[in-house]
């Protein structure tokens, strides 16, 4: 346990009444809880604030801290307080505001960021002396750790501050941040950690993952009445046979006509390509906003969304298009209103980021939706329902990913060495690896020791040595470098450059888009019209074009899928559980048709409709278990199907549900009846067969090999593409298939891929409810308004442009209309 610092003496109360009278000078008064985060820090607690967004959490964090660096004044220079933060932009912002009080009160002491971001000279005298105040990531702290005085560097800390803790909780990043908070804790006895959130429903296990398990974490709560407005854009008219996209164009002209380019503006999106296209129509409908206009995602350079940012704080920029880049951060300065496009698919997104609009203590927060598609509509009634109702969904701790460790291992190897036991000790003081077995974390040891059982011949991987005294090191000056090199746990899309012809960095692209473009084709990106002209080493060099797009860029990870607590929430409100509101009223269309062709869905059974079209012959099924789930389940319903009777079957999946579809007519109804389809206990099994889970597996290898040290990703500025380390991984990943089959890291790659391709526990949650006699079938005579959008979807992946698309469906309908 560590030592607590001592009682707070009479000049930390000093310290305090400055802090106060600093509050008193900007024209303030703190809040209750504000003044209880100070106290308690005085007494040496660690713990989690939580209270809405914009109700001061920063100054609450940082109030304690800097009064006791100014109760407590060292002679020699070096850090007191990290202030942790999810994303480098962020940081700036926060050095901002924390050198506005801290240059009052400490005005000796230095208030710096370290981030990928940081310049040379500023990276120079840090590594001289660091800052007393350190704004920096967890990729950044992590290299602190790595360098050979990190003991002696971190040894004066007083506190740690991490910001935004939901955001990486339950990430590699936030597993990450729980081992480099062990190390400090190490290095640091007296450290006190205090983590700061907004939306989080389980605050026991967030504010344990911050200050270690089995320690006493303090949390800060305040009553502060922050409401949360949510309301829908609602279309002119309704159509009772939706499909994905078929509102976005019309709705445009609404929101333009909403947008004031007078008053500060946030137009959130899911995608990134979202992003361009709806900065494309406003920018069409209105030219004469010229640069106040912007569009603000992470594939744009960092300058250009530097600028953007102080464009939002000094007015020269009042409407931004942006995605989750812009969910999280201080105030940009006063942003009054906030549209969200499409559904947030969850509930903690959309309060975020409302949150972001009047994001100042107290004030009433608002943001309006605008649904793609018309069951969107349905969608947004039951988040708004989830808002008021402030139903979250919780976010909690990785369980013990063996890349990150191994990552770890080398890491503090560099930074003043370990002994096993004590990096075993230290390592399972997180709720991340509290369960970690000794056999594992030595197997780890093996690996950055050695490389395991199969790379013993291979130096390259012998990164860590022990000396006499069973100190570990890193005695290699290459590795060492290679190392701090690829410090990090980002999923790394492979990506090029965009830059003009003059040089000009624009952002980043998937290489993969990249490399399928020809001369000459136009696409939208950081809001301008391009023209490809050639991809040479890792850039695309593209050249400005008045012309209109004739694609689209692309980016992975593209669509997002509905949450559990939203879709449970939707599901009630189709069954009536939840009512009224204007998106009700104007969906009635689609409730009364689906009503009428088969029934509405409800809680405790699955609804599903056979369909027979001149296509073939369909069967839809709706779990509600969001996009990823229904996708491994669609490849394992046709394989179990296929089993039974030979056949083909093309499938299509959204939030909703999934379709199935044969050309050839299918028994169905006798294979509803088998219990053998939805036997979940073969669930893996079949998910592997179905998929290929081999081959996603070997490409999420890819990540679970970077992360662990075992590829190296290139230089800065000659990053290796793609393919380059598809293939080192790819014979990595065979290599341990065929010599090595119960390697660690194989396994853990597999279980990402069902975690997060088919999201597993949701998909096993939909055979248990199909298996459980919770299965309700209709026949129906043409598609109802959820079958619709997924035969829509299928379609459209054959046809090439929106018009054919269109044409198609009008057929479709014309046919089931015609008397």
């Amino acid at each position: 346990m560590p030592t607590p610092p001592p009682p707070a003496p009479a000049a930390y109360a000093d310290a305090l009444a400055a802090v106060e009278g600093w509050f008193d000078a900007q024209g303030w008064a703190p809040f209750d809880y504000q003044r209880a985060a100070w106290q308690a820090f005085g007494r040496g607690e660690s713990g989690l604030i939580h209270v809405p967004t914009g109700a001061g959490k920063t100054y609450a964090a940082f109030g304690g801290p800097l009064a006791w660096l100014r109760a407590h004044p060292r002679r020699r220079a070096g850090a007191r307080i990290v202030y942790l933060s999810p994303l480098r932009s962020v940081a700036h912002d926060v050095e901002l505001a924390l050198q506005r009080i801290a240059g009052a009160l400490c005005p000796d002491a230095r208030v710096e960021s370290r981030t990928g971001d940081t310049s040379s000279a500023v990276r120079s005298r840090q590594r001289r002396a660091l800052p007393e105040v350190l704004i920096t990531t967890p990729e950044s702290l992590s290299l602190l750790l790595a360098r050979a005085d990190a003991p002696a560097l971190l040894a004066g800390l007083d506190s740690v501050i991490v910001d935004e803790w939901h955001a990486l909780l339950d990430s590699k990043r936030g597993t990450q941040t729980e081992l480099a908070l062990a190390a400090l804790r190490r290095l640091s006895p007296s450290l006190r950690i205090w983590a700061l959130s907004a939306t989080l429903p389980n605050v026991d296990t967030a504010a344990q993952a911050a200050v270690g398990p089995g320690r006493a974490a303090t949390l800060i709560t305040a009553p502060i009445d922050r409401p949360i407005h949510v309301s829908c854009l609602l279309p002119d008219a309704v159509d009772a046979f939706p499909w994905a996209g078929h509102l976005g164009l019309e709705m445009v002209h609404k929101v333009v006509e909403r947008l004031d380019v007078g008053s500060a503006t946030l137009v959130f999106t899911n995608t990134r390509n979202q992003a361009e296209r709806w900065y494309q129509a406003i920018q069409r409908a209105r030219p004469e906003w010229g640069a106040r206009l912007a569009v603000h995602h992470s594939a744009i350079d960092a300058e250009e969304r530097a600028r953007i940012e102080r464009g939002l704080s000094d007015g020269s920029v009042t409407v931004v298009v942006c995605t989750t880049s812009l969910d999280l951060g201080v105030d940009f300065g006063p942003v009054e209103r906030v549209f969200n496009i499409g559904s947030p698919k969850g509930v903690a997104r959309l309060i975020q980021r409302a949150g972001r609009s009047g994001h100042r203590p107290g004030a009433a927060c608002e943001v309006i939706c605008v649904p793609t598609h018309a069951l969107e509509l349905i969608e947004l009634r039951a988040a708004r329902a989830c808002v008021d109702a402030r139903d979250v969904e919780p976010r909690a701790p990785l369980d013990a990913p063996l890349d990150v460790l191994a990552q770890h291992m080398v890491t503090r190897a560099l930074g003043g060495g370990f002994t096993a036991d004590a990096l075993f000790d230290e390592v399972r003081d997180t709720v991340g690896y509290a369960g970690l077995s000794r056999a594992h974390f030595d197997w780890c040891l093996a690996l950055v020791r050695e490389g395991g059982a199969t790379l013993k011949a291979y130096p390259q991987y012998h990164k860590v040595v022990a000396d006499e005294a069973g100190v570990y090191g890193v005695p290699d000056a290459r590795i060492a470098r290679l190392h701090r090199m690829s410090i990090g746990t980002i999923a790394d899309d492979p990506a090029v450059w965009v830059r003009m012809g003059n040089g000009q960095r624009l952002g980043a692209i998937e290489e993969r888009f990249a490399a399928r473009l020809r001369p000459g084709d136009r696409f939208m990106f950081a809001g301008r019209r391009l023209a490809f002209v050639k991809l040479k080493d890792v850039d695309c060099v593209v050249k400005p074009t008045k012309a209109q797009p004739t694609v689209a860029a692309r980016w992975g990870g593209a669509k997002m899928a509905v949450s559990t607590h939203l879709a449970s929430a939707l599901l009630r409100t189709f069954a009536g559980e939840i009512t009224g509101g204007p998106e009700l009223a104007a969906a009635a269309p689609i409730l009364a048709a689906q009503a009428a062709l088969s029934r509405l869905p409800r809680p405790g059974t699955v609804l599903g409709e056979r369909l027979q079209s001149r296509e073939g012959h369909h069967l839809f099924l709706y779990p509600f278990e969001g996009r990823n789930a229904h996708e491994g389940l669609a490849a394992v319903l046709a394989l179990r199907l296929g089993r039974r009777q030979p056949a083909t079957f093309s499938t299509s999946v959204n939030d909703y549900g999934l379709e199935l579809m044969s050309v050839d007519p299918y028994p169905f109804e006798a294979a509803l009846a088998d219990p053998a389809l939805f036997d979940p206990d073969a669930l893996v099994d079949d998910v592997m067969a179905a998929v290929n889970l081999g081959e996603l597996s070997r490409r999420q290898f890819r990540q679970v090999a970077r992360v662990a040290g075992l590829v190296f990703a290139g230089y800065p500025g000659k990053r290796k593409t793609l393919r380059q380390v598809q293939a080192s991984t790819g014979l990595l990943y065979d290599v341990f298939r065929r010599w090595d089959p119960d390697n660690l890291l194989l396994h853990q790659a597999e279980r990402e891929v069902l975690a997060q391709s088919f999201d597993h526990s949701r998909l096993a949650a939909s055979l248990r409810a199909l298996s459980a006699d919770g299965l309700e079938v209709f026949d129906t005579p043409h598609p109802s308004p959820l079958a619709f959008p997924l035969m829509v979807s299928r379609i459209n992946e054959t046809l090439f442009s929106t018009e054919a698309l269109a044409d198609r469906i009008a057929a479709m309908r014309a046919d089931w209309e015609t008397p």
